[in-house]
C-alpha cells in the first residue's frame, strides 16, 4: 500500500514510532508497516464487529478469542490494525494466526494502558501534521562511543562531522600524548584550516569518501602531527562524518582497525538518530527485537521493518557480566560493556542487532551465511570477552545459542543461550564462552539441581539430614561422600582431593551411612546422592 497523502493520516510504522514508550506491542503485520492509518474506531463488545478502511480498531472488552470477529471484520474492510488486550500469553498465538489470515495488523495493548488514553493519543498522532518530538540522545552517546573506541584502540579519539566539526572526543589523562592537531581541534571545536589543507593535499579526505575501510595517516613531526587512523562514517552512500584515532605514547592496539570498523557502523546509527523519524525508527527496532527474543512478537514485523530474510540462518549470543572491579560505577560499567559489545559485533557482522534485557545483553545475528562454522561465531564472542577483561576489567561470560533456520526460531536460540548462562551463573560451567554442545552435561545437571533446589519434596530427607548434621557439628561427612562418589569409589583418589588420609575417608563414608541409614551400595542411592549433595549449603 502507498503512504497516505498529507493530512489524511500516517503509516502504521509512523504511528508505532510516535507512540514512544510502547503502550502497545506489534504482534503481526501481514501487510507490512506502511499501511495507512487514517482514523481510530472504538468497537464495544456489545456492538456488531465492523470496521472501515484505514481504521485502527480498538477492540475494547474483547479479550482472547472473543476478538476473532473483530479481526475478520477488519480484514474484510481493509482496516489498518486491531488492538486488543490479552489475558494470557498463549492467546497471542491464535490471534496472530487469525490476523495473518485476515491480512490485518494485530496490536496487543498493555494491560495497564487505559483505552481512553490510547484513543486520544492515537487520534492526535494521526491528525496532527507532525509526530511528537522524539529526538534521541545526542552527543552523550557519541562521547561514550569515543571513550569505548579509545579503550579498544589504545589511542586518542575524536568524532567529527563532514565539516570537520568535533562532535565528541575521548578523555586523555596525559596532555603530552596529544598532538597539535588534536589540541587545536578540541579547543576550536573544529579542525584548524592549515592542518585540514594538509590532509586534503595528502588525499586523506578523498580516500575517506571513496572507501569504507580504515585510512592510515603517517606521522609528520615537523607539523606536530602524530600517526593516525581514520574511517568514514556513512549511512549507505551518504557520508556523515569521520572517526579519528591519534596514536599516543604507545603503539595502537593490534585490533585497532577492526574496532574502528565496528565503531563507524555504531556511530552512523547514533548520528542519524538525531533526526526525529530515524530516532523513533531505532526505538521501534529495539521494541520489535526484544519482542522477537521473548517470543511475544512474531518475526514478520522485524523482518518487514528492516528488510530481513525470514528464512536465512540466525543465532543469538547472550552476554552476562560478573562483578566489575572495585570502585567502578555499576551503571557506567554496564554502559561501557554494552558499547564494547556493540562495536566488536558490528565490526564482525554488519546486520547484528543488540538488545540489553535486564542484566544480560543479547545479540541477534540474522542472515548468517549458510554453513558458517560455529568456531567463527565462537571467536567473535571470545574477542568481546577478552576485550571486556583487558580494557574494562570486567569478567564477561558469553553463551552461543543454536543456529536456527530462520527468524521464527530465534526465541529457541535465545532460550538455549539463557540455559547456558544460567549454568554458568550456578557454577556448573568453567568456560568463558560456550555453546550447548560444549557443556550439554553441565547444563542438564545444573537444571536438575535448580529443580531440586526449588522443589524440596524431590530430595531424600536422609541426605538433607546429613548436610544438617555437618552444619550443626562442623563435620565434613557430606563433602567426603560426594568426593568418594565423584572418584567412582577410588578411596585414594578421593582422599588426595580432600587432602586427608584414605582411612579417614573410609571412616567418614561409613559414619555417614550409619547416621542416615543410606545404602551407598545401591546405584539409585548413589545417583541421587551425587546430585543432591551438590546443592549449595542452606543457612
Amino acid at each position: 500500500m502507498t503512504e497516505p497523502a498529507p493530512g489524511t493520516g500516517i503509516t502504521l510504522r509512523q504511528l508505532l514510532m510516535s507512540l514512544g514508550e510502547p503502550l502497545v506491542e506489534l504482534q503481526a503485520a501481514p501487510a507490512g508497516l506502511d499501511v495507512p492509518v487514517r482514523d481510530v474506531a472504538i468497537l464495544d463488545p456489545e456492538d456488531q464487529a465492523t470496521a472501515a478502511a484505514g481504521e485502527l480498531v480498538l477492540a475494547i472488552g474483547a479479550r482472547g478469542r472473543a476478538a476473532l470477529p473483530a479481526l475478520r471484520a477488519a480484514g474484510r474492510a481493509r482496516a489498518a490494525a486491531v488492538a486488543v488486550k490479552l489475558d494470557a500469553p498463549g492467546q497471542a498465538d491464535a490471534l496472530r494466526e487469525a490476523a495473518t489470515e485476515a491480512g490485518v495488523a494485530l496490536l496487543s495493548v498493555r494491560r495497564e494502558t487505559r483505552w481512553e488514553h490510547l484513543d486520544s493519543l492515537a487520534r492526535v498522532i494521526i491528525s496532527g501534521p507532525d509526530a511528537p518530538d522524539t529526538d534521541g540522545p545526542g552527543a552523550g552517546d557519541l562521547n561514550s562511543l569515543a571513550q569505548t573506541v579509545a579503550v579498544l584502540t589504545g589511542g586518542i579519539v575524536s568524532i567529527e562531522d563532514t565539516s570537520s566539526r568535533v562532535l565528541a572526543y575521548s578523555r586523555s589523562s596525559d596532555s603530552d600524548e596529544v598532538d597539535d592537531l588534536r589540541r587545536l581541534s578540541i579547543l576550536g571545536r573544529q579542525g584548524p584550516e592549515p592542518y585540514l589543507a594538509k590532509l586534503r593535499e595528502w588525499g586523506v579526505f578523498q580516500q575517506l569518501r571513496a572507501s569504507e575501510g580504515v585510512i592510515p595517516v603517517d606521522p609528520h613531526p615537523d607539523l606536530g602531527i602524530r600517526r593516525r587512523l581514520a574511517i568514514g562514517i556513512r549511512a549507505g552512500a551518504q557520508p556523515l562524518g569521520t572517526i579519528w584515532v591519534q596514536e599516543g605514547a604507545q603503539p595502537l592496539a593490534p585490533l585497532a582497525e577492526q574496532a574502528l570498523v565496528g565503531a563507524a557502523r555504531v556511530a552512523a546509527t547514533q548520528l542519524v538518530r538525531r533526526r526525529r523519524e530515524v530516532s523513533a525508527d531505532v526505538r521501534l527496532t529495539q521494541t520489535l527485537l526484544t519482542g522477537l527474543l521473548e517470543g511475544s512478537t512474531g518475526p514478520q514485523s522485524l523482518a518487514t521493518h528492516l528488510g530481513l530474510d525470514l528464512r536465512r540462518p540466525a543465532t543469538v549470543l547472550a552476554y552476562a557480566a560478573g562483578s566489575p572491579s572495585e570502585g567502578s560505577d555499576l551503571e557506567l560499567t554496564r554502559a561501557e560493556v554494552t558499547g564494547l559489545i556493540s562495536v566488536h559485533t558490528a565490526a564482525r557482522h554488519r546486520g547484528a542487532l543488540l538488545a540489553p534485557v535486564e542484566s544480560r545483553v543479547y545479540v541477534l545475528l540474522p542472515e548468517l551465511p549458510a554453513g558458517l562454522p560455529m568456531s567463527t561465531v565462537r571467536s567473535w564472542a571470545q574477542e568481546v570477552v577478552e576485550a571486556a577483561r583487558d580494557h574494562l576489567g570486567v569478567p564477561l561470560r558469553a553463551a552461543i545459542g543454536s543456529t536456527v533456520d530462520g527468524l521464527a526460531a530465534v526465541p529457541e536460540s535465545r532460550a538455549q543461550a539463557d540455559r547456558i548462562l544460567d549454568a554458568m551463573r550456578r557454577g556448573g560451567v568453567d568456560l568463558e564462552v560456550a555453546a550447548l554442545s560444549d557443556v550439554q552435561a553441565q547444563v542438564l545437571v545444573s537444571e536438575v539441581l535448580a529443580l531440586l533446589q526449588e522443589r524440596t519434596g524431590l530430595r531424600d530427607p536422609r541426605l538433607t539430614a546429613l548436610t544438617d548434621y555437618d552444619h550443626r557439628h562442623g563435620t565434613r561427612l557430606a563433602e567426603s561422600v560426594l568426593a568418594w562418589l565423584d572418584a567412582l569409589g577410588e578411596v585414594r583418589v578421593a582422599a588426595q582431593a580432600l587432602h586427608i588420609h584414605p582411612n579417614t575417608l573410609r571412616y567418614r563414608v561409613r559414619r555417614a551411612e550409619q547416621l542416615t541409614g543410606i545404602d551407598l551400595a545401591q546405584p539409585q542411592q548413589r545417583l541421587l546422592a551425587m546430585l543432591q549433595l551438590r546443592l549449595p549449603a542452606e543457612d
